[in-house]
């Protein structure tokens, strides 16, 4: 039997039920719309931003993270989470999101490029959303291509590739898809 423990962002222990409500309440704060969250979510310089924000609020990662387990949403990005709390919008897999978007993503990429994503997409559906942080990238690139400048033989310039792999994610989280 696993047992959770949620704190209220002033210290004192709370329900999963008060937590959850608790959270509500505030992410009207944080984002407006389900579009909002996604441009938010589909940058990682605004993602951090609000998991930061979030974290400030009392609503650590760890928690979050909890979060998943309680709604069955463990192979979830916290994305889904989020959008779950605020709008009751049914969870999908990392898995499921990768499928959804993978073809309107690779339409926008050359072959080098693609075979890149696809990478970043397989670690992002079997690590989670911590692979999409711009602070991954240069691990990435090493464990994908050993060095940097053999990524940048096959990609292009470091700064074409931290555009692609911004680039990329904003198509990862939006509601368009094609099949």
């Amino acid at each position: 039997m696993i047992s959770t423990s949620f704190w209220s962002p002033d210290g004192n222990p709370i329900s999963a039920a008060e937590f959850i409500e608790q959270l509500f309440g505030m992410l009207p704060d944080l984002f407006k719309s389900q579009e909002e969250l996604r441009r938010i979510w589909g940058n990682p310089a605004t993602r951090r931003k609000l998991l930061d924000e979030l974290e400030e609020k009392g609503y650590s990662l760890a928690q979050l993270d909890e979060l998943r387990r309680i709604i069955d949403a463990e192979q979830s990005d916290l994305f889904d989470v989020l959008a779950y709390i605020a709008y009751t919008h049914a969870p999908m897999t990392r898995e499921e999101r990768v499928e959804a978007h993978k073809n309107l993503i690779f339409a926008l990429y050359q072959d080098k490029q693609q075979e890149f994503l696809d990478f970043v997409l397989l670690q992002y559906i079997n690590q989670g959303v911590g692979e999409l942080d711009q602070e991954k990238l240069q691990q990435l690139l090493e464990l994908k291509y050993h060095a940097i400048p053999d990524a940048v033989n096959q990609l292009g310039s470091v700064a074409s590739i931290r555009n692609l792999f911004v680039g990329f994610q904003e198509h990862l989280y939006s509601k368009e898809t094609v099949a």
